[in-house]
């Protein structure tokens, strides 16, 4: 059993205020994110036992949301956008400079376990490119100068 006790009393308490359990599902695999860090396919399974919604579906939903990562991730999340508005407007720049500053590649985690790196569709900010989202954090009109200052801020937190 991955979830606790108090993760699966909130997510029974979720799904019965809502008239079918699929629409617990939502609720469910955002509780089991936020205490696990990540989706699996064993808490998948785990909740498809509290909610009695096949393993798949659960999977199918989670699987749409780029903000419930798949795989163990660093403290600090950072999602670059790289739709065409922010493409044109120096995403893929941003995305080269932050796997340099940070010695990895999009996909991958920093050795101290601080940063993931990973590219997404769109984060709705698109006037403002190129921006990214660090955890729940919007940064928008990113320079190299001011990528160094929020992840040194970061690196002072930890």
């Amino acid at each position: 059993m991955i979830l606790t006790n108090a993760s699966v009393a909130s997510i029974q308490t979720k799904m019965a205020a809502y008239p079918s359990k699929k629409s617990a599902i939502l609720p469910a695999i955002t509780i089991a994110y936020r205490q696990v860090g990540y989706l699996s396919e064993d808490i998948y399974v785990e909740i498809s036992g509290i909610i009695d919604v096949p393993a798949v579906e659960i999977a199918e939903a989670a699987s749409f949301y780029t903000m419930f990562p798949k795989k163990p991730v660093g403290k600090y999340l950072i999602q670059v956008c790289h739709n065409i508005s922010c493409a044109l407007l120096g995403a893929d720049s941003l995305i080269e400079y932050l796997e340099k500053k940070l010695d990895i590649k999009k996909g991958e985690t920093t050795r101290d376990n601080l940063f993931t790196l990973i590219s997404v569709e769109c984060l709705g900010a698109c006037a403002t490119a190129p921006m990214v989202q660090i955890n729940h954090d919007y940064y928008e009109s990113l320079t190299p100068v001011r990528v160094d200052e929020i992840i040194a801020e970061l690196r002072s937190q930890a």
